[in-house]
C-alpha cells in the first residue's frame, strides 16, 4: 500500500534548522511531483515548497524563499525539506504530498510531522 512517512520535525529555537524527511513506498516515486505544505492551528494548509519528478524544477513559497530547500533521492525514494532560519512563525504541521497527473490523477497525504519554533 502506499505510504508517506515524515520525520524530522520538532521543537527549535528561532533562527535554527531542521530536516525533514518523507519516506515513499508502495507506488512509482521517480514519476510524482513531490510537495511539502504546511497547517498552522487555525490556517488552511499551505504549499510550502514542491519538486519535479527529475527534481529540476523546484518551487516555493515567498514566505520561505532563500531559507528552505526541497530536494529529492528516487534512488531512496526520498524528498526532503531542509529549513534554515527558523521563525516562530514557521510553527505548523509539515506534510508530504505525492502527485502525478498522467495517465491518471494521483495524489498522495502523508500523516504529518510537527515542526515549533519558539524560545
Amino acid at each position: 500500500q502506499v505510504q508517506l512517512v515524515e520525520s524530522g520535525g520538532g521543537l527549535v529555537q528561532p533562527g535554527g534548522s531542521l530536516r525533514l524527511s518523507c519516506a515513499a513506498s508502495g507506488f512509482t516515486f521517480s514519476t510524482y511531483a513531490m510537495s511539502w505544505y504546511r497547517q498552522a492551528p487555525g490556517k488552511e494548509r499551505e504549499l510550502v515548497a514542491g519538486i519535479g519528478s527529475f527534481g529540476s524544477n523546484t518551487n516555493y513559497a515567498d514566505s520561505v524563499k532563500g531559507r528552505f530547500t526541497i530536494s529529492r533521492d528516487n534512488a531512496k525514494n526520498t524528498v526532503y525539506l531542509q529549513m534554515n532560519s527558523l521563525k516562530p512563525e514557521d510553527t505548523a504541521v509539515y506534510y508530504c504530498n505525492a502527485q502525478r497527473t498522467v495517465p491518471i490523477l494521483r495524489n498522495y497525504w502523508g500523516q504529518g510531522t510537527q515542526v515549533t519554533v519558539s524560545s
